[in-house]
């Protein structure tokens, strides 16, 4: 009985305690008194099938809070706006992904500063088992995400797969400027 009264007063005493606000791991539920570490206060987003950039950045707060905050390689760009072949890049993400979160807002930056009509992108958004309903990610055998896949004349010419090696134009510019 006395170990039910010190758990009951420990107990009592502990939800009592102000916890920090956004300290990540704290007791934001006033009638819970269990702290909430790693519960997602927000609801997850998920994207699949096409998805263009502009609903990437303005419909999904992990890619648009980001965007326009990467400095871009000017001098490598020049060298990008040179390619003349045409070129499809296939990006294939997932919105519930910090990779993807980081990689894509940059690389939708990139494209856009660098304005080469030759280079078109599309962008495949898969589900947390890397499938979408239209099966367009299907085509392509991927294990990470993201993944960018440089295709020329109908045949990939090459891949950056998760995070780039150097920097996303520096890779793309060692696979296209070959």
């Amino acid at each position: 009985m006395k170990n039910l009264l010190a758990l009951l007063v420990l107990a009592v005493s502990v939800s009592a305690l102000p916890a920090k606000a956004n300290s990540g791991c704290g007791f934001s539920d006033p009638d819970n008194p269990f702290a909430t570490c790693g519960k997602e206060d927000k609801a997850e987003v998920i994207f699949t099938g096409l998805v263009t950039p502009e609903k990437l950045l303005n419909e999904h707060p992990d890619f648009g809070d980001s965007y326009g905050e990467y400095q871009t390689d000017s001098a490598t760009l020049a060298k990008l706006k040179t390619v003349t072949t045409p070129t499809e890049v296939v990006v294939i993400i997932g919105t519930w992904c910090p990779d993807c979160h980081r990689e894509t807002p940059r690389f939708i930056q990139i494209m856009r500063e660098l304005n080469n009509d030759n280079i078109t992108v599309k962008y495949i958004g898969v589900d947390r088992k890397k499938h979408d309903p239209e099966n367009l990610s299907g085509q392509y055998e991927f294990t990470r995400i993201p993944t960018f896949i440089f295709i020329q004349n109908g045949e990939e010419i090459g891949r950056i797969v998760e995070r780039p090696t150097v920097s996303l134009e520096k890779d793309m510019a060692a696979i296209l400027l070959k």
